[in-house]
């Protein structure tokens, strides 16, 4: 029997991924990696700040950050979102669900409040996180951590995409933290495959990328 709100899921996995190839927010290229902030090789590389410039993209990711968190999650009482990536994507999401809206820093101020949490958000309430991207996730559970030292209810997470890291499960589930993505690796590769972005002959070696990044990293840096 097929499970219809599984099929449902994943059709808009996939189009999701499809957006983000065909605004170029993630871009894929084996032969030529792009160089990560931690100095690390990479065959992609994404910015989905470049959804806000879409509007049909924008809309269609708002609206399923919505159905994801009212089926996952219920009613809640505020959105959080992680700076700097996760703040217009959870801003939108408070909007459409008229909620309140709180921001999280990396770490607090050195300066005037020195505020973490940018808003008003009372000890209590009930919050989910919106992030925009997540690699390891250690940068997205800071923002958790910043919420639940505040006395917050956090319920979990939703973002627009996930690499997969095992790393990131692992982050994840030692903070007892549910994660729930939009789309993710494995749906884009396929979904790039699909657009005749990647050869199939490419998907192996994206595929072992996401195994072990860093020995992936070692090959393609000499």
């Amino acid at each position: 029997m097929v499970d219809l709100a599984q099929a449902a899921r994943q059709e808009a996995s996939m189009e999701t991924a499809r957006f983000l190839l065909q605004i170029r927010a993630v871009k894929l290229n084996e032969k030529e990696p792009f160089t990560w902030a931690s100095g690390r090789k990479s065959p992609i590389y994404c910015d989905n700040r470049i959804t806000l410039s879409y509007p049909h993209v924008r809309t269609f990711i708002r609206q399923e950050f919505v159905k994801t968190i009212e089926r996952m999650f219920g009613p809640v009482d505020a959105i959080a979102g992680v700076a700097t990536g996760g703040i217009p994507q959870g801003a939108l999401v408070a909007q459409e669900l008229g909620l309140p809206f709180v921001y999280v820093r990396s770490e607090a101020k050195n300066h005037g409040m020195g505020n973490q949490i940018e808003g008003e958000i009372e000890s209590g309430k009930s919050v989910v996180v919106v992030e925009d991207l997540v690699s390891t996730g250690k940068s997205s559970l800071l923002a958790v951590d910043a919420l639940r030292a505040h006395g917050c209810d956090v319920k979990g997470m939703v973002a627009v995409f996930t690499y997969g890291l095992e790393t990131a499960a692992k982050n994840f589930e030692k903070a007892k933290m549910p994660l729930y993505t939009l789309t993710n690796y494995n749906d884009l590769i396929e979904c790039a495959v699909q657009l005749e972005l990647l050869k199939p002959a490419e998907l192996e070696s994206l595929r072992q990328w996401r195994q072990d990044p860093e020995k992936w990293s070692d090959l393609h840096s000499r």
